[in-house]
């Protein structure tokens, strides 16, 4: 991919029917690809983004197993930081290593830093290109993306997860979910709900044990559809209502990163001068597609007709 994009853009260069615009920015893009500073961040991004998409996957699912994430999260944090702490050696060979195979030139790690983008500042004759790349680049960037995960995943958030899990095993923790309620959802449960809920986790558990279809119940998507099925929902309404709450959690991050996505391939610049409104309504569409496909077209012109009289024929 690599020559392919450098070929082509050696094409445009060369071809004398390219305009002037399409040839200077095909020569800086070029420039640029040639020089060993975009191959050092091409080849980090390629080890960040390969060590976190495991992790960045199971965020984006729509189902999320709280388990799965909470071993994500601290497989990604450990994978960074081993890689932080002994990959520089060999992560410097393969970029190295791949300069050469590509002829780029790779600069002496021992002689002065010298920016190519900037006018040298004095402190910068005290810097050698080793310690720019190392610490300037490998390490900063790589401290940011632990910075993140621990701030994104504190001790509390951690906590918080930990206690949501007790609830997707085969045998429910009960003081566990009567201390993540009290914790957590103090104003979805009053006072006499939480006492109430700590016998309904007891009768679940001794339920789990004897009836057949509760028995096979191994996480917390599947408890929830299963008190649904079986018609318990009812009598076990309250563990009900932190199923649905715990679910909630871990999924909302994502559904709203994906409702940021969608936003900026939906509200081009065509449609800037749409309502608020209007782009809600739409966008809810977009995003929920596999709902959508279930509504039927004149159902809801029906509907629409039936709300008032129309001068139109719908």
């Amino acid at each position: 991919m690599y020559n392919v994009t450098l070929t082509v853009l050696k094409r445009i260069m060369d071809d004398p029917s390219s305009k002037y615009t399409q040839r200077g920015d095909a020569y800086a893009v070029y420039g640029n690809l040639k020089s060993f500073e975009f191959v050092f961040i091409l080849h980090l991004m390629k080890e960040i983004m390969g060590k976190t998409d495991t992790l960045s996957q199971a965020l984006q699912k729509k189902s999320q197993d709280i388990l799965n994430a909470m071993d994500q999260v601290a497989t990604a944090k450990v994978s960074l930081d081993t890689f932080r702490n002994t990959g520089w050696d060999k992560f410097l060979e393969d970029v190295t290593f791949f300069c050469e195979k590509h002829q780029v030139t790779v600069p002496d790690m021992d002689s002065p830093y010298v920016s190519t983008t900037y006018r040298p500042r004095k402190n910068d004759l005290h810097v050698t290109f080793g310690h720019y790349y190392r610490a300037d680049l490998f390490l900063s960037t790589l401290d940011k993306q632990l910075h993140e995960l621990n701030s994104r995943f504190s001790e509390h958030t951690m906590e918080l997860l930990s206690l949501s899990a007790s609830l997707a095993s085969k045998e429910i923790n009960v003081e566990d979910i009567c201390l993540l309620v009290e914790r957590y959802y103090p104003g979805d449960f009053t006072e006499q709900e939480r006492i109430g809920l700590q016998y309904q986790l007891e009768n679940l558990n001794i339920e789990m044990k004897n009836n057949i279809r509760l028995s096979g119940v191994s996480n917390l998507p599947d408890l929830c559809k299963t008190l649904v099925e079986t018609q318990k929902r009812e009598t076990y309404n309250l563990v009900d209502r932190v199923c649905r709450l715990i679910l909630t959690l871990p999924v909302s991050t994502a559904t709203t990163e994906r409702a940021f996505s969608a936003m900026k391939i939906f509200k081009t610049r065509l449609r800037n001068k749409m309502s608020d409104e209007y782009l809600a309504d739409s966008l809810v569409i977009y995003i929920e597609k596999e709902i959508a496909e279930n509504f039927d077209s004149n159902s809801i012109i029906d509907e629409f007709k039936d709300l008032k009289g129309r001068r139109a024929e719908l």
